[in-house]
């Protein structure tokens, strides 16, 4: 079934870090804002074709660790930024592969993080950065598949899921 709604790509994480991420963007994030669990966004807008659903399913690989290096501010929020090789190959080749449809917001540099505050004020965020920077140490996560997303002017409804090998 394909959709005129832009696809949005995920990367799926293991459970129990998804737990932690989705509790703390319950906890800070404005509630009437608060839409979706949290994620990792790798691409914000694709079109909904069946070569889409080709590209994503060939990009298997196997699962790979990621580091929650530091937390970062967002402006008017707070996120958690995300380093892996592992990641950025898979994003290079996913951008490869989507050249031609991509938006400029897609095209140009990657940063790798999980919201779990936004759309607050700038004291708001610069208060929460503080209290959750208190005493943080890197960790890591694992990448677990891909999610496709349909985009439906707010909330994202769940399309497809690639696990990894």
């Amino acid at each position: 079934m394909e959709t005129k709604n832009p696809l949005i790509l995920t990367v799926r994480i293991d459970q129990q870090s998804q737990q932690f991420f989705n509790e703390l963007r319950m906890k800070h994030f404005p509630p009437e804002r608060n839409l979706l669990d949290a994620h990792l966004t790798l691409f914000h807008q694709l079109p909904d074709t069946i070569e889409t659903f080709q590209i994503i399913d060939n990009a298997k690989r196997p699962s790979f660790k990621m580091d929650i290096i530091k937390l970062i501010n967002l402006g008017a929020g707070v996120a958690y930024k995300v380093e892996s090789s592992h990641l950025e190959e898979l994003r290079k080749d996913l951008k490869t592969a989507f050249a031609n449809q991509l938006i400029p917001q897609d095209m140009h540099g990657f940063r790798a993080h999980i919201t779990v505050q936004n759309k607050t004020t700038p004291e708001e965020a610069r208060s929460l950065l503080t209290q959750l920077s208190d005493g943080f140490e890197p960790f890591s996560i694992y990448a677990q598949g891909l999610d496709l997303w349909e985009y439906l002017g707010g909330p994202w409804e769940h399309r497809s899921y690639h696990p990894f090998n």
